[in-house]
Parts: structure tokens; sequence; C-alpha cells
């Protein structure tokens, strides 16, 4: 544990980070959606003060944050896999938040891409 980077350090680590990136990058999805279900008028001014687009640009601007930390110690053909986790948190969290539909399709696109990421992260023998 003397390595620079502590617990994200770790392959365990790397994967919970980057599993936390996808949960805020479909959160700032949802919120700049909502925030742009109230804009009105490109002003400037009320985009500046629109609190869900402004909170969703500043979690993205996390999320970005984190990546760059995932991706200094994390294998990059790993980490973009989970990141399309993203997409399926913005599928469900639209079905309760928007009411957004998921048909037999969608469904079969969320189990794909769970499916595919799950497939990518088995580490094979050494």
């Amino acid at each position: 544990m003397g390595e620079p980077g502590g617990i994200f350090a770790t392959r365990r680590g790397s994967i919970l980070l980057i599993s936390s990136c996808t949960l805020i990058s479909a959160s700032a999805q949802i919120m700049m959606k909502i925030g742009t279900t109230r804009i009105t008028t490109l002003d400037p001014i009320a985009l500046a003060t629109n609190l869900p687009l402004v909170t969703g640009y500043a979690l993205y601007g996390i999320f970005c944050l984190m990546m760059i930390l995932a991706l200094r110690r994390g294998e990059l053909s790993l980490i973009y896999p989970i990141i399309s986790l993203a997409y399926v948190w913005v599928t469900v969290l639209s079905y309760f938040i928007f009411h957004d539909t998921i048909n037999p399709l969608k469904l079969l696109g969320i189990v794909a891409v769970m499916a595919g990421v799950a497939l990518l992260g088995r580490q094979g023998p050494e």
C-alpha cells in the first residue's frame, strides 16, 4: 500500500472508481436533460442560473477528473467497456424520471451491454 494512488492503484480499486464514474456520468446526463427542459431562451444569464443544467455540467466535470485518475492506473480495454454502463443507468433512470418506455429491443440492448462488459471484465489466465 506504499505505492502512490492508494486503493485506486489496484485492479479492484480502478473498477470501483470507474463504476462510480458511470453513476456520476448518468446523473450528469439526467440533470442536463432536466435543465434543458427548462430552457426558454438561449440567454447566457438564464443558462448560467439554470441550476439543474449547471449541476449536470459540474457532475460531468467531476466525471472527467475521475476518468483521469482511472486512466492513469487502469487498463483502457477494461475501463471503456465499463463506461458503457452509463447508457444502462441513463435508460433505467429515464424510465423512472421521464417515464421513457423500455421496449423489448431496448431491454435486449441493455442485456447485451451488460453481458459485453461482464465478458470483457473477466480476467483470463495470465
